[in-house]
């Protein structure tokens, strides 16, 4: 795949035609790639507020990345990026407020309710292929008065407790503000309210229970609307959708995102040449047979002080000192971590001799 002139100059129904198969991308031969985030700042937004869908951990050696609305991609686009050609195109959802930056995140302005629901960031590598799919869910609330606080109101919400999970825990999703006069809830295995997707349904009036085609047998339900998780495992990370109906058959919808996570296992690094001349240059690379891990670098049991003589890959899975020093000399570390556990690799020394 190729993005071309001719995509550029047809706009965003020519990218729809390219054809596209995932992969991820590593390190040398071992996935060691921070996992794709996105953040919304602020985390909470009013009607009329700027808000920046900010991106971290974006991989390297890419072609182009793009934003959509909702979690079904290449109808509802926003924007692309290519960057060999630095150059942007709007998509049919773009309203003319959105600015889609080259760190390839997305700043809206005047943000309205229209504008709540789940955007998708997708990143696509020089060779063509789908490195990452990211998906939020952005709350635009109502406009603040004088005689409420929109966030203080009783919005339907949910928290994952714990709000990061490790692999054979079990995760609450405890909900908050359940409207009153419920009659019945029902629990969704991602974004959609559809039979394949569900989970449960919990009559009040009757109380009955009904399983749906979701439900693995490691869910337990609550009358207060909570859902425990158990034995979770990384397949059950992603988002989850409560519904509720009262008496007057008004519905409301929150969602909230898990996010289970593997302990890490100690990651391995090499070096170039562990002894090395002043002025020459010497490259440290870290492994780990880890996915979905941030990597930070340690300098003789401390942080390693980055300075203009050093440069960091984009996932930081290498680190080149460009034009070695006598004080560069001494013990390397990599450390890699995600949300719930960390460990650090065996230390590595350079000797570094005079000219």
């Amino acid at each position: 795949m190729e993005v071309s002139s001719e995509l550029l100059s047809n706009g965003w129904t020519s990218w729809q035609r390219v054809l596209l198969t995932a992969s991820l991308l590593t390190c040398w031969f071992l996935p060691i790639t921070a996992r794709v985030t996105i953040e919304s700042v602020p985390p909470k937004l009013v009607e009329g507020e700027n808000v920046l869908l900010r991106v971290d951990n974006l991989p390297e050696n890419l072609r182009v990345f793009a934003w959509y609305r909702g979690v079904i991609k290449f109808k509802l686009g926003i924007a692309l990026y290519s960057l060999d050609y630095n150059t942007s195109v709007t998509g049919p959802e773009h309203s003319g407020r959105e600015t889609l930056h080259s760190n390839g995140s997305l700043w809206i302005q005047s943000a309205t309710r229209e504008d709540t629901g789940y955007y998708t960031f997708q990143t696509i590598s020089k060779n063509g292929k789908v490195v990452s799919n990211t998906s939020m869910f952005l709350q635009v609330y109502s406009s603040l008065s004088s005689c409420c606080d929109a966030f203080n109101s009783v919005q339907l919400r949910i928290d994952p407790v714990p709000p990061h999970a490790v692999e054979g825990e079990s995760v609450l999703l405890q909900v908050h503000n359940l409207p009153e006069d419920v009659q019945t809830f029902l629990w969704y295995k991602g974004v959609y309210s559809t039979q394949d997707f569900k989970i449960a349904e919990y009559s009040i009036v009757t109380e009955s229970i009904i399983s749906g085609r979701a439900h693995s047998g490691r869910e337990i339900g609550y009358t207060n609307g909570s859902l425990l998780l158990q034995d979770v495992t990384e397949k059950d990370s992603g988002f989850y959708t409560l519904v509720t109906i009262d008496s007057n058959a008004k519905v409301e919808t929150a969602h909230v995102q898990v996010d289970v996570n593997k302990l890490v296992t100690q990651p391995a690094m090499r070096v170039t040449d562990s002894t090395v001349r002043v002025q020459s240059s010497v490259v440290f690379t870290c492994f780990s047979d880890n996915t979905g891990v941030s990597i930070r670098w340690l300098f003789n049991n401390q942080r390693l002080q980055l300075t203009e003589r050093m440069t960091l890959s984009p996932s930081k899975c290498q680190l080149r000192i460009h034009t070695v020093r006598k004080e560069d000399a001494g013990e390397y570390q990599c450390e890699a971590f995600n949300p719930v556990s960390s460990k650090t690799s065996l230390p590595v020394s350079l000797a570094v001799m005079n000219e």
